[in-house]
Parts: structure tokens; C-alpha cells; sequence
């Protein structure tokens, strides 16, 4: 309804500027034709323009959820940085880790898969914990280890 009373508005603004220039034969004509192609004009920009008018400004979803390249990239690093303190544990400590922390295995399910006691899968959990921890501390990385 906007863009019909700007084309109204303009009509006559033109009709005006128009009437100061030079006498108008027909103003009935002459506003017609004037409305004509300032709707015509109006209808051309907006096919042209991507954006669209929105009334209710709520029901756009501007914010975007994905992460940025920067969280990205700083994952995939402490990925990487997480793997090499992995690397550096025992062989059965390791295993252990990866079972239950990051597999999701409950310590009994380790224990039970691995022919081992569940004081063991406890013990060497929390040692290859804390090793894990320690070796991102020294690279920085002391909110990484307490996620």
C-alpha cells in the first residue's frame, strides 16, 4: 500500500513541476499517464532488486547457527593437539582412553572388552587423563582440557 501512495505522491509532485514549466492540456491525461509509468517504473525495480519488504522483522532468521571457519579451524587444532596427547600414552592406556571417553564405553564394558579388572580400566583412565591434560597444558590449551 506504500508503494501506491508514493506513486500517487509522485504523480502529483510531477504534475506540479510540470504545471510550472508548461501549461498542461489535460491534467486527467496527463496524470494518468504519469502514474502509468512511475508503476510501471516502481514494478521494474522491484523485479530487479533481491531484497523484498518485510513486515514483521521477528520472522527473519538473520543469525546463523554454523560454526565460523575460525571455530573450525581451532577445532580441527585442538583435534590434532588432543590426537598427539593420545599418541603419547601406552599402548593399553591409550586403548583404554579412547574406549571410554571418547567411544563412550562405560569403564565395566572396557573391562569386560579388554579382559581387564574394572580397578585397572579406572586406574588408567584417570592416568591417561591427566597425562592427556598435562601435555595441552603446555601448549596452551587449559579450557580444552576441563570440556
Amino acid at each position: 500500500m506504500r508503494d501506491v501512495d508514493d506513486v500517487v505522491q509522485d504523480s502529483y509532485l510531477r504534475i506540479w513541476k510540470t504545471k510550472t514549466e508548461s501549461p498542461i492540456q489535460s491534467a486527467k491525461a496527463f496524470l494518468f499517464k504519469v502514474a502509468r509509468h512511475l508503476a510501471i517504473d516502481l514494478v521494474r525495480r522491484q523485479r530487479a532488486s533481491p531484497l523484498r519488504t518485510v513486515r514483521d522483522l521477528n520472522a527473519l532468521s538473520v543469525i546463523e547457527d554454523k560454526p565460523t571457519a575460525a571455530d573450525v579451524l581451532s577445532l580441527e587444532e585442538k583435534t590434532h593437539l588432543l590426537a598427539d596427547a593420545l599418541a603419547t600414552l601406552p599402548d593399553r592406556c591409550r586403548t583404554i582412553v579412547v574406549l571410554h571417553k571418547l567411544e563412550g564405553l562405560s569403564q565395566k564394558e572396557v573391562a569386560q572388552r579388554l579382559g581387564l579388572s574394572i580397578r585397572t580400566v579406572e586406574v588408567q583412565v584417570a592416568r591417561g587423563v591427566k597425562r592427556c591434560e598435562e601435555y595441552l597444558r603446555e601448549r596452551g590449551l587449559q579450557s580444552f582440557c576441563s570440556s
